[in-house]
């Protein structure tokens, strides 16, 4: 008979400042939402994929989702300039591996980069993890190249 008593004791205390709710305070999967599960996991709405064809055809297109990835750093996270700097040295060895490895070099490589996304809650970064998808998948030695470039533009705009 003791364990009843202990929870009404639990029920009648106050919750925890940020433990009174599950999922941290956060509406969960069925509050406010009748039922919908789409909004569960979302993320926040952030720019919009960046185009592999466009990419290895445009410079100037290159440049722009440099400033792009660069500035949503600035107003998302706090990503160091040695972490990029170590991606960036994964990214160029790559680049550099014989052509028989280098797809299996870019499938470790993005699988290093969602492991950095979600160690250090760099969300900014997403955009190029899917980016580094569409590159792997198309296996083209300018696609490749062109993210190396990408890659580079962004470490050169967040000095």
């Amino acid at each position: 008979m003791p364990e009843p008593q202990n929870d009404q004791k639990r029920e009648t205390r106050p919750p925890r400042e940020g433990q009174g709710r599950p999922y941290g305070g956060r509406e969960g999967p069925r509050e406010g939402r009748e039922g919908s599960r789409e909004g569960r996991f979302a993320r926040p709405e952030g720019p919009p994929e960046i185009d592999i064809e466009k990419l290895i055809g445009d410079p100037l297109y290159l440049d722009n989702q440099a400033h792009m990835v660069v500035s949503r750093m600035r107003d998302m996270d706090s990503g160091t300039k040695s972490q990029l700097r170590r991606l960036y040295n994964a990214v160029r060895r790559a680049v550099r591996a014989p052509e028989n490895e280098r797809q299996h070099q870019f499938v470790m490589l993005r699988a290093r980069l969602a492991y950095t996304i979600a160690r250090h809650s760099l969300r900014s970064l997403d955009t190029l993890e899917k980016l580094l998808l569409q590159v792997t998948r198309k296996n083209d030695a300018r696609g490749y190249e062109r993210f190396k470039d990408l890659f580079e533009a962004i470490i050169a705009y967040n000095e």
